[in-house]
Protein backbone atom coordinates (compact mmCIF):
# COMPACT_ATOMS: atom_id res chain seq x y z
CA UNK A 1 0.00 0.00 0.00
CA UNK A 2 2.69 2.52 0.74
CA UNK A 3 4.56 1.89 -2.52
CA UNK A 4 1.17 2.54 -4.09
CA UNK A 5 0.46 5.79 -2.03
CA UNK A 6 4.57 6.82 -3.07
CA UNK A 7 4.21 5.62 -6.58
CA UNK A 8 0.74 8.08 -6.97
CA UNK A 9 2.68 11.29 -4.72
CA UNK A 10 5.36 11.22 -7.63
CA UNK A 11 3.50 10.26 -10.54
CA UNK A 12 1.68 13.51 -9.27
CA UNK A 13 4.36 15.43 -9.11
CA UNK A 14 5.98 14.26 -12.50
CA UNK A 15 2.76 14.99 -13.95
CA UNK A 16 2.89 19.17 -12.32
CA UNK A 17 6.09 19.89 -13.23
CA UNK A 18 5.85 18.43 -16.76
CA UNK A 19 2.55 20.78 -17.11
CA UNK A 20 4.73 23.86 -15.89
CA UNK A 21 7.74 22.86 -18.14
CA UNK A 22 4.85 22.09 -20.86
CA UNK A 23 3.05 25.75 -19.84
CA UNK A 24 6.59 28.06 -20.08
CA UNK A 25 7.49 26.17 -23.65
CA UNK A 26 4.02 27.12 -24.83
CA UNK A 27 4.46 30.75 -23.83
CA UNK A 28 8.00 31.27 -25.30
CA UNK A 29 7.06 29.55 -28.92
CA UNK A 30 3.60 32.27 -29.06
CA UNK A 31 3.73 35.00 -31.70
CA UNK A 32 2.48 38.12 -30.81
CA UNK A 33 -0.77 38.68 -32.56
CA UNK A 34 -0.76 41.31 -35.40
CA UNK A 35 -3.68 43.67 -35.29
CA UNK A 36 -6.32 43.75 -38.27
CA UNK A 37 -5.16 45.62 -41.30
CA UNK A 38 -7.03 46.19 -44.31
CA UNK A 39 -5.00 45.81 -47.51
CA UNK A 40 -5.31 47.59 -50.45
CA UNK A 41 -2.82 46.33 -53.48
CA UNK A 42 -1.60 49.33 -55.52
CA UNK A 43 -0.02 49.05 -58.97
CA UNK A 44 2.87 51.44 -59.66
CA UNK A 45 1.16 53.60 -61.50
CA UNK A 46 -1.09 54.46 -59.20
CA UNK A 47 0.68 55.38 -56.29
CA UNK A 48 0.36 58.85 -55.08
CA UNK A 49 3.02 61.64 -56.30
CA UNK A 50 3.52 62.47 -52.71
CA UNK A 51 4.34 59.21 -51.63
CA UNK A 52 6.99 58.69 -54.96
CA UNK A 53 8.91 61.97 -53.96
CA UNK A 54 9.46 60.57 -50.13
CA UNK A 55 10.43 57.36 -52.02
CA UNK A 56 13.05 58.96 -54.33
CA UNK A 57 14.31 61.25 -51.39
CA UNK A 58 14.69 58.65 -49.46
CA UNK A 59 16.42 55.43 -51.85
CA UNK A 60 17.28 57.63 -54.89
CA UNK A 61 17.27 55.44 -58.20
CA UNK A 62 14.55 52.96 -56.40
CA UNK A 63 13.19 51.55 -59.12
CA UNK A 64 9.25 50.78 -57.61
CA UNK A 65 7.14 47.52 -58.54
CA UNK A 66 3.98 47.71 -56.53
CA UNK A 67 2.87 49.23 -53.54
CA UNK A 68 -0.04 48.19 -51.12
CA UNK A 69 -2.24 50.64 -49.01
CA UNK A 70 -2.37 49.15 -45.36
CA UNK A 71 -4.53 50.02 -42.58
CA UNK A 72 -4.32 49.86 -39.03
CA UNK A 73 -5.41 51.06 -36.11
CA UNK A 74 -6.42 54.37 -37.04
CA UNK A 75 -2.94 54.46 -38.88
CA UNK A 76 -2.57 54.49 -42.82
CA UNK A 77 1.09 53.43 -44.16
CA UNK A 78 2.09 53.02 -47.90
CA UNK A 79 4.33 49.88 -48.34
CA UNK A 80 6.50 50.43 -51.37
CA UNK A 81 8.11 47.40 -53.38
CA UNK A 82 10.99 47.57 -55.71
CA UNK A 83 14.83 47.43 -56.54
CA UNK A 84 17.56 49.31 -55.83
CA UNK A 85 20.95 48.38 -57.40
CA UNK A 86 19.45 44.79 -58.42
CA UNK A 87 18.20 43.89 -54.62
CA UNK A 88 15.10 44.15 -53.57
CA UNK A 89 14.23 47.02 -50.92
CA UNK A 90 10.61 47.81 -49.45
CA UNK A 91 9.97 50.80 -47.90
CA UNK A 92 7.38 51.49 -45.82
CA UNK A 93 5.95 54.99 -44.93
CA UNK A 94 3.38 56.16 -42.30
CA UNK A 95 0.61 59.16 -43.18
CA UNK A 96 1.21 62.03 -40.50
CA UNK A 97 -0.25 65.62 -40.27
CA UNK A 98 3.43 66.22 -42.11
CA UNK A 99 2.76 64.00 -45.01
CA UNK A 100 4.31 60.82 -45.78
CA UNK A 101 6.84 59.76 -43.32
CA UNK A 102 9.28 56.80 -44.17
CA UNK A 103 9.31 54.43 -41.28
CA UNK A 104 11.25 51.45 -41.95
CA UNK A 105 13.20 50.32 -44.65
CA UNK A 106 13.46 46.44 -45.01
CA UNK A 107 14.73 43.75 -46.93
CA UNK A 108 14.77 40.06 -46.74
CA UNK A 109 18.50 38.47 -45.24
CA UNK A 110 19.61 34.91 -45.12
CA UNK A 111 19.21 33.24 -41.46
CA UNK A 112 23.13 32.95 -41.49
CA UNK A 113 23.64 37.02 -42.21
CA UNK A 114 21.90 37.81 -39.04
CA UNK A 115 24.17 39.39 -36.03
CA UNK A 116 24.93 36.44 -33.44
CA UNK A 117 23.59 38.21 -30.55
CA UNK A 118 20.26 38.09 -32.53
CA UNK A 119 20.43 34.67 -33.37
CA UNK A 120 21.68 33.89 -29.11
CA UNK A 121 17.89 36.00 -28.02
CA UNK A 122 15.83 34.39 -30.68
CA UNK A 123 17.59 30.69 -29.84
CA UNK A 124 17.01 31.58 -26.20
CA UNK A 125 13.21 32.14 -26.27
CA UNK A 126 12.66 29.32 -28.93
CA UNK A 127 15.12 26.79 -28.34
CA UNK A 128 15.73 25.07 -31.80
CA UNK A 129 13.57 27.30 -33.81
CA UNK A 130 14.88 28.58 -37.34
CA UNK A 131 13.20 30.96 -39.53
CA UNK A 132 12.38 30.10 -43.14
CA UNK A 133 12.18 33.83 -43.85
CA UNK A 134 14.38 36.63 -41.98
CA UNK A 135 13.73 40.62 -42.86
CA UNK A 136 16.08 42.84 -41.50
CA UNK A 137 13.74 46.09 -40.48
CA UNK A 138 15.63 49.64 -39.92
CA UNK A 139 13.64 52.33 -37.95
CA UNK A 140 14.06 55.09 -39.70
CA UNK A 141 13.23 57.34 -36.34
CA UNK A 142 15.84 56.08 -34.25
CA UNK A 143 18.14 53.54 -36.29
CA UNK A 144 17.09 50.18 -34.42
CA UNK A 145 17.03 47.24 -36.52
CA UNK A 146 14.01 44.77 -36.15
CA UNK A 147 14.78 41.41 -36.94
CA UNK A 148 11.12 39.27 -38.14
CA UNK A 149 11.81 35.87 -38.23
CA UNK A 150 8.99 33.82 -39.95
CA UNK A 151 8.20 30.26 -39.50
CA UNK A 152 7.33 27.53 -41.73
CA UNK A 153 3.62 27.38 -42.61
CA UNK A 154 3.65 31.13 -41.05
CA UNK A 155 4.16 33.73 -43.81
CA UNK A 156 2.19 36.65 -42.27
CA UNK A 157 3.04 37.29 -39.31
CA UNK A 158 6.71 36.58 -37.89
CA UNK A 159 6.87 34.15 -34.75
CA UNK A 160 9.54 36.12 -33.30
CA UNK A 161 10.52 39.90 -33.81
CA UNK A 162 13.92 40.86 -31.86
CA UNK A 163 15.60 44.62 -31.73
CA UNK A 164 18.69 45.82 -31.71
CA UNK A 165 19.61 49.58 -30.84
CA UNK A 166 22.73 50.82 -29.28
CA UNK A 167 24.25 47.52 -28.31
CA UNK A 168 21.22 45.91 -26.56
CA UNK A 169 19.50 42.83 -27.92
CA UNK A 170 15.73 42.41 -27.36
CA UNK A 171 13.26 39.59 -28.21
CA UNK A 172 10.38 41.48 -28.14
CA UNK A 173 7.07 40.51 -26.36
CA UNK A 174 4.49 42.47 -28.46
CA UNK A 175 4.42 43.16 -32.76
CA UNK A 176 6.41 45.79 -33.32
CA UNK A 177 3.89 48.96 -34.64
CA UNK A 178 5.41 49.68 -37.92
Amino acid sequence: MKTLFLTAVMATGVMALAACTHTETDKAAEAPAAPHTDITPTAAADIPEAVRTVVEATRPGMVIAEAELKEREGRRYYDVEGTLDGAEIELDLLETPQGWQVVEIQRDIAWSAVPVTVAGAAQGARAGFTPVRVIESTQAEDGAVIYELFADGQPATPALEVRVKDGKTDVLKEVWPH
